[in-house]
């Protein structure tokens, strides 16, 4: 969720509840969820997802997204951290269900972010590499536009402006429904 203008805004409570999946159920305690302003290691991350699995994964994929920009440039990003994170275990739980991941990962840094800097992964693990890699496939397009995070560009030179919602990712979402 990105919005324009100098200030964010945050949504309602009302607006907010009526966009969680419709299959909405609490998150398998096998999703772990975090949102954080510290970095992450993706390699770290992905080898608790093939060594926690007790034998019953056949495929565990995972997605590491970088700060885009050109040097010296930044993102900002904003949330509002209780809604942030029931919104990203209810996005998880929804995953969990419809492709029965066996376990999963997912985290997405706030604050003010470096180009090239990680900002988000999501690992998951299933039985078959099919459910596995559209799990994850899911878990990102969801997260672009269900998540409520606010960012803002900052260029090398200080100036900086609200980010849009792009029409392709609100497609990709809704591919889904």
């Amino acid at each position: 969720m990105c919005l324009s203008g100098s200030t964010p805004s945050l949504p309602t409570t009302a607006s907010w509840e009526s966009s969680l999946p419709s299959r909405a159920a609490e998150v398998p305690p096998t999703i772990a969820c975090r949102v954080q302003e510290r970095p992450f290691d993706s390699a770290a991350e992905l080898e608790l997802l093939e060594t926690n699995s007790d034998g019953e994964a056949g495929a565990v994929v995972s997605f590491t997204g970088l700060v885009r920009g050109q040097p010296g440039s930044k993102l900002e990003l904003q949330h509002y951290p209780g809604m942030t994170q029931r919104q990203m275990e209810s996005i998880a739980g929804e995953a969990a269900r419809r492709f029965e991941l066996i376990a999963g990962t997912v985290i997405h840094r706030h604050g003010i972010l470096q180009a090239g800097a990680p900002i988000v992964f999501v690992g998951v693990s299933s039985r078959h590499r099919a459910a596995a890699f559209d799990g994850a496939r899911f878990l990102m397009d969801w997260l672009k536009t269900r998540a409520p995070f606010w960012k803002r560009e900052i260029a090398a030179d200080g100036t900086a402006h609200w980010v849009e919602a792009r029409t392709s990712d609100d497609e990709a979402a809704a591919s889904w429904d």
